[in-house]
């Protein structure tokens, strides 16, 4: 079990760095909703006290409603903060697991930040956003769903694209949060995989956040991207902590 007060601090930092765009609390909950994407982490309850939890069953009936009123599925995103109890009352309810998703850090001093593609962080938001969804083969319709994401963030952030002559290869965005930097959107385009562009755009990013003053980096993997959790590794990157999402089954 990792020491909470670093798990509450990613979680803090991870709500800056990739901001919902209704966020209401029922006790320590956070009911996460962005009516224009459709991402889990941008649609979620979020437990964050193991406390708190009392009326279950009223609470969850009031974030189905809340959902409802969005069009989204209620999905509950589960860190080490969330009640045990809240746990075993999903298991009790046949409440699905999936998506299994590691948090990982790394201190900057111990990464080598040399090598890779030297990079400036983009100014135009809307070719960052293009490129992402060009590079992930995502529906265009979420453009302005995403673009309002990233214009919400308010710490300090770098949009990076590396491009080919067919387009935009791979994309990563770092947050810069104090002395941490968030790395999040890291893409390459499939039929470019396995190059070192995931490497490359990944240094340059950090590179960017280490002259901004950041000391340590982290990042969300989900566990089954084996390619990418062996990447980091490679880095310097080591687990903190893991999360879970929950849904009720069909």
């Amino acid at each position: 079990m990792p020491g909470l007060a670093l798990v509450r601090r990613l979680e803090a930092v991870g709500f800056r760095a990739w901001p919902a765009t209704s966020v209401h609390y029922d006790g320590s909950w956070a009911v996460r909703l962005t009516a224009g994407h459709p991402a889990k982490r941008l649609n979620s309850v979020n437990p964050l006290d193991p406390s708190d939890f009392g009326d279950i069953d009223q609470r969850i009936a009031r974030a189905a409603k809340r959902f409802g009123a969005y069009g989204r599925p209620l999905i509950f995103r589960l860190s080490p903060l969330a009640p045990s109890k809240l746990n075993a009352y999903f298991d009790a309810h046949g409440w699905r697991r999936f998506d299994e998703t590691n948090v990982m850090i790394a201190s900057l001093d111990a990464i080598d930040l040399e090598g890779g593609i030297d990079q400036i962080p983009l100014q135009d938001i809307g070719r960052y956003v293009d490129a992402s969804i060009a590079i992930r083969d995502e529906d265009p319709s979420i453009k302005p769903g995403l673009t309002e994401v990233v214009e919400s963030i308010r710490p300090p952030s770098g949009m990076f694209v590396l491009e080919d002559e067919n387009g935009p290869v791979a994309s990563a965005l770092c947050v810069h949060d104090n002395d941490l930097a968030g790395l999040f959107d890291v893409a390459v385009r499939p039929d470019q995989q396995g190059k070192g562009y995931a490497r490359s755009i990944v240094r340059a990013a950090l590179r960017w956040a280490a002259a901004q003053g950041a000391q340590r980096a982290w990042l969300q993997v989900t566990a089954s991207n084996k390619p990418a959790l062996a990447l980091y590794s490679k880095l310097g990157f080591e687990t903190a902590y893991s999360y879970v999402y929950r849904q009720k089954g069909e």
